[in-house]
């Protein structure tokens, strides 16, 4: 266990820093194109959408981040394609969209055949439960840049314009409905990594809470991605959604400006104990960095929540209120 409280920040990555450069970075994107391909939201939100007769074009753009490196020390990257799909995809889900297609782009220090064929492996395992095509993409060979490799991609959806979930509906009283994560998903490993680094173990080490598999394999359990949320957007009356990633609950500020109390939430992943006791990280620094058990959260009236926590295996976890983002007693904001 490490002496001091690590931290997201300390280990490299300020959220609050973050927030500042993309501020810096999109002030000046004031153009905007008119007729079809308009801009229907601003940017900001978990994917961008655009004028396209009936429906709305979705687009997202992300990767799979420092996760990479775990990859790289187990030698194992037939996982982190499902990662880059998932990012995207999951994205795309937050605000009702179907996604229909995909690109990557893979940036490489060098090339082996078997680590392309392992990647291609995970992304083409992606693109089969998110049912989309892969149509394309880039690969990049800059050993002056790129220490390994980097991965991310772009992924296309539609959705009907009378039907694109942005929060707006969320009301006092909806039920929250939490869906389980895989683990850590693809958020927060510059962190973890710094946990790892500074305790006792190393990454092919067995994982202290089940000897059957090793950390590094621990880390590298896909993003789970959550095509049947798409089932419960046409069978219940969903008022908002959110994707759990990096910042944590922090990321629930996108859905409404109302506030989230979360009474009985999703237990975290074993994975997120062994990190919390390795780094000494204190609940609002884990509540603040990573997904902590739920992938995903349905905002929606308490008469179909049930049925929505049925369809997705997920539970009721508290309700929407005036203000602030709780779990339990702990104050998130």
């Amino acid at each position: 266990m490490s002496d001091k409280h690590l931290t997201y920040a300390d280990s490299g990555v300020d959220i609050e820093k973050e927030e500042s450069t993309i501020k810096a970075l999109t002030s000046g994107m004031t153009y905007r194109r008119e007729g079809l391909g308009a801009p229907l939201t601003d940017i900001g939100h978990y994917a961008g959408l655009i004028e396209f007769g009936e429906y709305a074009l979705a687009m997202a753009t992300d990767g799979v981040g420092s996760k990479v490196l775990i990859a790289n020390e187990m030698k194992r990257w037939n996982t982190v394609g499902i990662d880059c799909i998932a990012m995207n995809v999951n994205d795309l889900l937050a605000i009702g969209a179907e996604p229909i297609s995909f690109v990557d782009y893979l940036a490489l220090e060098e090339h082996t055949d078997e680590f392309a064929r392992q990647i291609g492996e995970g992304l083409t395992r992606g693109a089969e439960i998110s049912k989309m095509t892969i149509v394309g993409g880039e690969t990049a060979t800059l050993p002056e840049i790129i220490n390994g490799f980097d991965l991310a991609g772009t992924c296309l959806g539609m959705v009907k314009k009378n039907e694109i979930i942005t929060g707006e509906k969320v009301q006092l009283g909806d039920v929250l409905v939490g869906i389980p994560s895989s683990g850590v998903h693809s958020n927060g490993y510059t962190l973890v990594r710094n946990i790892v680094d500074q305790s006792k173990h190393s990454y092919h080490d067995n994982f202290p809470y089940n000897s059957e598999t090793t950390i590094g394999d621990e880390l590298l359990i896909p993003t789970r991605i959550y095509m049947e949320v798409l089932d419960v957007i046409k069978e219940c009356d969903v008022h908002g959604l959110a994707h759990i990633t990096g910042s944590g609950l922090l990321k629930l500020k996108r859905v409404t400006d109302l506030g989230f109390d979360f009474t009985d939430p999703i237990e975290p992943n074993d994975i997120f104990k062994f990190l919390q006791e390795e780094g000494n990280v204190d609940d609002l620094e884990m509540y603040r960095t990573f997904n902590m058990g739920m992938g995903f959260l349905i905002v929606l009236p308490e008469a179909d929540a049930k049925k929505a926590a049925e369809m997705t295996g997920g539970k009721i976890v508290g309700k929407i209120v005036e203000s602030g983002i709780r779990v339990g007693d702990l104050e998130i904001v």
